[in-house]
This record gives structure tokens, sequence and C-alpha cells, in this order.
């Protein structure tokens, strides 16, 4: 069955995408919580459809804008969540409990700084996934959209490729502010995610649908910029925190020293 549209709708923080076709409709990422009312209501107004035509809703990774509506979207409609075959949750332990509170509070911020009114995104931080799936799978009940394993933003990022018309969604990978193209964070291995963006630009898509960003075309001279600017060294809070407070200890030592020279 035929892809009749991809439809971009502007998220509470970022841009969702839906695949439609005659009789089912595929939600490219999960969204934030308050993503789930505005993509049912379009579904149902705009497109004049029943909810239960949303069969597949696929989460990317686990930050609060591309998992936060998946659960709830099960319960309103039943449609399946697919996600990546890893064995481990990635908010597991003491540590990914924590960091789940802080990517909230760093989607809220976002939030604010793009003028939103707050909302509760609070979402959990267990994905159960009805379907996982590998590299080069296609998604359940939508052949002609093929499975990406592109990580380096996290362990398990994935991105979609539509292999009739060759265009892919690439969640976070990419991320445009504006005018200019920017690195996502965080950034947890730097060479496979340089790897990641190389296999994108491999592909010569014709469209690139971001997350942060719109669908756009991506030239080949652009995508190397991207890999060039990459960053080579994990960008994490842990990371940032750790530089921060070594750049300071460096900096009150050189004073110090001066001092003494004195």
């Amino acid at each position: 069955m035929s892809l009749c549209e991809i439809v971009r709708l502007d998220g509470y923080i970022q841009s969702t995408y839906l695949a439609i076709y005659p009789s089912k409709i595929m939600l490219l990422d999960g969204g934030c919580r308050p993503d789930v009312a505005m993509v049912l209501d379009y579904i149902r107004a705009t497109l004049q459809r029943p909810i239960t035509d949303l069969k597949v809703v696929i989460v990317t990774h686990m930050h609060p804008d591309h998992a936060g509506g998946a659960h709830q979207f099960k319960k309103e409609t039943g449609c399946l969540i697919v996600s990546a075959d890893k064995k481990t949750q990635w908010y597991s332990g003491i540590g990914g409990r924590t960091m789940h509170f802080v990517d909230m509070g760093l989607a809220n911020y976002v939030a604010r700084r793009q003028g939103r009114s707050p909302k509760n995104l609070y979402y959990p931080a267990r994905l159960k996934p009805d379907v996982v799936v590998k590299d080069g799978d296609c998604v359940p009940g939508f052949d002609e959209w093929q499975v990406l394993e592109t990580p380096g933003h996290t362990d398990r990022d994935l991105s979609l490729f539509h292999v009739p018309s060759r265009q892919v969604y690439t969640a976070d990978l990419i991320i445009k502010l504006r005018h200019k193209f920017v690195a996502p964070f965080p950034i947890y291995d730097p060479k496979v995610y340089i790897q990641s963006l190389q296999r994108i630009k491999d592909l010569k898509p014709s469209i690139v649908m971001m997350a942060h960003g719109r669908e756009l075309a991506i030239d080949e001279a652009t995508f190397d910029m991207l890999i060039k600017q990459a960053p080579k060294h994990p960008r994490t809070i842990k990371d940032t925190i750790k530089h921060k407070l070594l750049w300071r200890k460096d900096a009150d030592f050189s004073i110090f020293k001066g001092n003494r020279k004195k």
C-alpha cells in the first residue's frame, strides 16, 4: 500500500512526523507527553480518521521528546511501540533514574528558551516496546521503511529510511538551529557518532527529516562539514562538569603560581 504523504507537525519542543497511508499511520518518534493530544487531534480533526489508524509509534531513543508520549499513544490507540533491541534499559540503576529527571529538566529548559508554556513532561523511565528491531529490519507493517542504527548521541539511536523516496528521519543525529547545523547534546561516543553521520551521507538521501529542524535536502559538502566539525570527545553532563572543574582548578593554579613569582 503506497505512502500518501509524510506530514510534519510542530511538537512541544521538536518536529513530529507522521507517515500517512490509506488505512494506517506511523508516528516516526514518540514525542513529548504533551504531544499526544495534539497528534491524536490532528488524526481526528484534520485527517478525519479514527485514532486507531495509528498502528506504530517508533521510539528512536529514550529522551523526553522522543519517548515521552509512547506509552500514552499505546493506551489511547492500541498501537505497537517499536524500538531498538537492547538488553538493558537506557535509564537503568540509580544513576539512570537520576539522569531521567535531569533530561526532563533539560527538556523544560529548551521549552522555556522556545517560549513554550510549562507542561508536565514526566514519562516512564522504563520503555516496554512491543517489537524490538535491529539494523536493516523493516518496520512491522510498514515494509517500505528500513531501520538504521545510528548511535553516538546515545547507544540506541535509530533512523528510519523510506526506501522508495529515499527520505530519512534522523531524530537527533543532526540538529539545525536557525541558520546553522549543530551536533546534538549529549554525545556519548564521538567515533560512533561520526560513523553514523557518514552512513546517512552514504545513503544519498533526497530529504533529511530532523527532529530539531525541518525536512531539508542536505548536500555532500554539508555532510562533510558536519563530520569534520563533529566533537572528538564525549559531550555529556558528567564530562562537561568534569571539564569545568578541571578548567577552574588549572586557572586557580595559574593565578597561584603567578602570585608566588611576585
